[in-house]
């Protein structure tokens, strides 16, 4: 079956089959999936068990909150402060949710089990496709496959961190950081999205010396409604000097 999407800009009408938009979910789902190894290794190396890492991405299965969780606890911090890092990290989950569950309109008992697969990658196929049909198609198809990938990966992750030993021998300590930022860096595109990552980063580790492991990145946190309060600020300020020069 296909799906007719309208070109933009032209109002032509093209053919989307479903195999294109399965397509592009398993392309995603594949290449974040493959990022759960990271996950694992990172995890064991930061000294939790099998169990508790393969828990995480079972439970969890937010990628940017799981490796904050084990970077905080990693650096030392205090497992209540990590927890809370990583909660804060995957509120924006709770956001996509309201948008999908008017894109999916998916029956009551199915919605607590399709809630575990919305993350960012799942939301982004998401709102990719034109139709309803296609929206469940990719964001099934990624769910799907993101979630068993980066589960099994976790897993043998987790496995390979026991088997070589010390993780920072190996420099594998710095793999969760590294997959997290790629995962990001795409995902930052207007100028606001910028401003925020910079402000960030910058209270991130300006902050990493003086405080507890953990506490850095719930300051960072603070980043985005400060500049969207920054904003909105110059925003009014445009608008009182536009209604001034209309005065004159």
């Amino acid at each position: 079956m296909t799906e007719q999407t309208a070109v933009p800009g032209t109002g032509v009408v093209e053919d989307k089959p479903d195999a294109a938009v399965v397509r592009d979910a398993l392309g995603v789902g594949v290449a974040v999936g493959l990022s759960g190894f990271a996950f694992g290794v990172t995890s064991a190396g930061s000294g939790l068990t099998l169990m508790q890492t393969c828990a995480l991405s079972l439970l969890v299965f937010t990628g940017a909150s799981q490796f904050a969780l084990v970077g905080a606890l990693a650096a030392g911090g205090n497992p209540l402060t990590a927890a809370a890092g990583a909660f804060f990290l995957g509120v924006r989950n709770a956001f996509y949710g309201l948008r999908l569950s008017q894109l999916l309109a998916l029956p009551r008992a199915v919605r607590p089990f399709a809630a575990q697969w919305v993350i960012d990658e799942t939301t982004a196929v998401a709102l990719a496709q034109p139709t309803r049909r296609s929206v469940r198609i990719g964001f099934t198809v990624t769910g799907l496959t993101l979630y068993l990938l980066w589960n099994l990966t976790t897993l043998l992750g987790a496995l390979g961190a026991e088997a070589i030993g010390d993780t920072d021998a190996w420099g594998l300590d710095a793999a969760g950081p590294a997959v997290f930022l790629a995962l990001l860096a795409p995902m930052v595109r207007t100028t606001t999205e910028r401003a925020v990552a910079a402000l960030a980063v910058l209270l991130g580790l300006g902050l990493l010396p003086v405080l507890p492991a953990g506490v850095p990145v719930l300051v960072a946190a603070l980043a985005a409604p400060a500049v969207l309060w920054a904003r909105g600020r110059r925003r009014g300020s445009a608008v009182e000097d536009s209604a001034r020069e209309g005065e004159r």
